[in-house]
């Protein structure tokens, strides 16, 4: 079925240290590896070991000493502040290396952690990099979390100090962010010795003296030179997005890291030098580490950031406004936007209003895509729709439809096969390899690929009791789906979201596909809730499209019928319910831990992550409404 594309993976696997020995080449290294791969210390791999690596190096001075100095690196595009900013490679390696000298001043060394809590502004990416420079270890926090999350993870990762904002700014308001940092300094045991603080116009700033730095002291200071560091020092820790618990530090090297990503941009996303690459996330979460700043600076892209969100705004074409206006080749996005998009614009009508023909691909990933979505978004762009799976814990993806390589058949419903370096498997709860097309455990055989999590910050023992120690010899990646004839993925659910009914393992994404694929439905979600004969129900929660008049009966009624004809009777599927929205996270996944934690009537600590209270409310009423009451 692919010539081409089997032949890199089959050597990928069989030959890993030829196959990525050939990938590092392309990047700047101080001093080679002794060790393209050292497998001494499973289950973590080490990467390039001996080598001497510097990440912003290969970001910046690499592109600039090659002549590429004028090329943009950064298109900063924030509609809520009316600016568009366009920053060349050159500009930025100033502006990098002047912060890092800045840095330096205030005495951050190799191996020190800055905790950078930042809107989507360019400072943060300087902030970044400038620690890369120095050999620092970052840790970006979501701008906007609470005071208690960002405490938690200054005691987890104890930073030299804190880089901040006064402000984040969003549509219809400002969130002062330095009231935040102020609180959390003092809700922590440990005490940063500085805070840097970008004032910006919106809300400025109250500074305590002797501790807080204005940006544009530390900035002005000498540019500082790359350090170089061991490849397989960390380059970032970047904390997991649950809000319960102790933090969870997924840890990134340098040289493995640097290496991936810069080949995912040719081989996946197809990109060239110098063109230009939008991630439509945030620099928090792991797309905007990977997409937004490193992968495509590390390739000699320009990458675009977005202050806002291009989704449920006044400037409703925002997505396609900023494709036209920049030229954007590949957009990267998560399935919620299209979702949305869908749901306001169902017949597509304001990307004609737009000349988007620079667009060569989309591809979608940090949720299920549903097959709807994807059949839409394939007939309105009239380009390839690509879902492509990944973690966290990855940093790039485990499975995608390599477009760099050669185009693969698309099914819709699967982010195609595992990407070269990954090898996915499926199996049973007892171990063992499940068949074709039976759900199961997705696992991935060791040693993981560059840019795998090597270990948790401070934590070895919960990285391998919480990733290696129930399949040894692979990573369990806690989601279920299954693996085709063809090779091809399908994540199904996670793993905690895959029910039993009357001893039938059924996953809910399968039945939320079926629902996603009704003409009246914008997004859905299905839980399982408790029955004393079955054991689990499945229960569905619908959104629907805007400008629907149809009684939402009949839309319900019309639902359960579509997943009993296209599932069967087996999926016990009677009951579904109409709402306005879905619980979800800053980064736009459902939370559908919360939405059962409601159901099973357990007392829950309100998701810091989710922005109105009132929308548990709504799911609360809801399953009250459908007659359920939990046992």
């Amino acid at each position: 079925m692919s010539g081409k594309f089997d032949a890199i993976y089959r050597q990928s696997i069989e030959h890993p240290e030829v196959f990525w020995a050939h990938a590092a080449s392309e990047l700047h290294w101080f001093k080679t590896w002794d060790d393209v791969i050292d497998g001494s210390n499973p289950p973590a791999a080490r990467w390039f070991s001996g080598a001497e690596f510097n990440t912003a190096f290969n970001c910046l001075d690499r592109h600039v000493a090659a002549g590429h100095g004028a090329q943009n690196a950064i298109i900063y595009d924030s509609p809520v502040t009316g600016t568009v900013r366009h920053i060349s490679y050159s500009e930025l390696l100033d502006e990098v290396a002047r912060f890092a000298g800045g840095l330096a001043k205030r005495g951050v060394v190799k191996g020190d952690r800055v905790i950078i809590y930042m809107p989507m502004v360019p400072e943060a990416l300087v902030a970044m990099l400038a620690c890369a420079r120095l050999g620092a270890i970052h840790s970006v926090v979501f701008g906007g979390f609470a005071a208690k999350e960002l405490a938690t993870r200054i005691d987890d990762c104890q930073p030299k100090l804190i880089v901040g904002a006064s402000c984040g700014i969003e549509v219809n308001r400002v969130v002062a962010y330095k009231p935040m940092i102020d609180e959390a300094i003092s809700l922590s045991k440990h005490k940063p010795a500085h805070c840097i603080i970008l004032q910006r116009d919106r809300a400025r700033a109250e500074m305590v003296p002797g501790r807080d730095l204005d940006w544009k002291d530390v900035i002005a200071a000498e540019p500082h030179d790359c350090v170089p560091v061991a490849a397989t020092d960390p380059l970032y820790i970047l904390y997991t997005s649950g809000t319960t618990g102790a933090p969870k530090g997924v840890v990134r090297d340098n040289g493995g890291h640097a290496v991936a990503l810069n080949w995912s941009m040719r081989n996946i996303y197809n990109m060239e030098r110098g063109e230009v690459f939008w991630a439509a996330s945030d620099v928090g979460w792991v797309v905007g580490h990977s997409y937004i700043v490193y992968a495509p600076l590390l390739y000699g892209c320009t990458t675009v950031l977005f202050e806002g969100k291009p989704v449920g705004t006044p400037d409703a074409g925002a997505f396609w406004r900023v494709i036209e206006q920049h030229k954007v080749a590949t957009l990267f996005t998560a399935p919620t936007a299209f979702r949305a998009i869908k749901r306001d614009d169902p017949d597509g009508k304001l990307i004609g209003n737009y000349d988007i023909s620079s667009l060569r691909a989309l591809f979608l990933a940090g949720e299920r895509s549903d097959p709807a979505t994807l059949e839409w978004a394939e007939e309105k762009l009239r380009v390839p729709v690509i879902d492509h799976w990944w973690q966290t814990e990855t940093g790039w993806a485990i499975a995608a439809n390599c477009l760099g390589i050669e185009l693969l058949p698309i099914k819709h419903g699967s982010p195609t096969r595992a990407v070269p370096g990954w090898d996915v498997r499926v199996l049973g709860d007892d171990g063992h390899p499940a068949k074709p097309g039976e759900i199961g455990n997705i696992v991935c055989k060791l040693p993981l690929p560059p840019s795998a999590f090597p270990t948790l910050w401070n934590a070895p023992e919960r990285y391998r009791k919480s990733y290696f120690d129930h399949f040894p010899g692979y990573y369990e990646t806690s989601d279920a789906g299954f693996i085709d004839d063809d090779g091809y993925v399908y994540i199904m659910a996670r793993t905690d979201d895959i029910i039993n009914v009357a001893g039938h393992r059924l996953s809910t994404g399968g039945m939320e596909e079926v629902l996603a694929s009704h003409p009246d439905v914008a997004e859905c979600a299905v839980i399982g809730v408790f029955d004393e004969v079955k054991g689990q129900l499945p229960l569905g929660f619908l959104v629907l499209k805007s400008g629907i008049t149809k009684p939402h009966e009949k839309v319900v009624a019309e639902a359960v019928k579509l997943v009993r004809d296209k599932i069967g009777p087996v999926a016990a599927f009677k009951t579904a319910t109409v709402v306005n929205r879905l619980p979800k996270t800053r980064s736009g996944k459902i939370l559908r831990g919360t939405m059962q934690k409601i159901a099973d009537g357990e007392a829950y600590n309100m998701p810091a992550t989710i922005d109105d209270p009132a929308i548990l409310g709504e799911i609360e009423g809801a399953l009250k409404e459908v007659g359920y009451a939990h046992k």
